[in-house]
């Protein structure tokens, strides 16, 4: 597969994927405050309220588990930049007393699965 090929599709199953989480969780009762939040620190797939606790989720979507699980890819540099970048969220919203953790949510050939507190600074 040519790189400009392997790029759209990457793009392409990670959208994908972005938009069954959030079908997935609305379903579950969160709601969904923003999606794809991005600043210069980062980015932040979903930001949505379960019940008063607000979270940050991390979606990761793969084909096959030829790289290994999708939850892998969140490590630990990939964890400190989320929570710099939902700091960041939380003082401009004003919400610094808000209760909150991280969430991945990684989908593999169709399922889902929900990582709840995947990790916490």
């Amino acid at each position: 597969m040519q790189i400009a090929q392997k790029n759209f599709y990457k793009k392409f199953l990670g959208r994908a994927g972005e938009v069954k989480a959030a079908e997935f969780i609305k379903s579950k009762g969160y709601k969904i405050i923003k999606t794809n939040y991005k600043t210069a620190l980062g980015e932040i797939d979903i930001i949505a309220l379960d019940g008063d606790v607000l979270v940050f989720i991390e979606v990761k979507t793969r084909s096959s588990d030829e790289y290994g699980a999708p939850s892998e890819a969140v490590n630990i540099k990939k964890q400190e930049k989320y929570y710099k970048t939902a700091t960041y969220y939380l003082q401009r919203e004003k919400k610094l007393n808000s209760p909150c953790r991280f969430d991945v949510i990684e989908i593999e050939n169709g399922q889902i699965n929900h990582i709840i507190d995947a990790f916490s600074m």
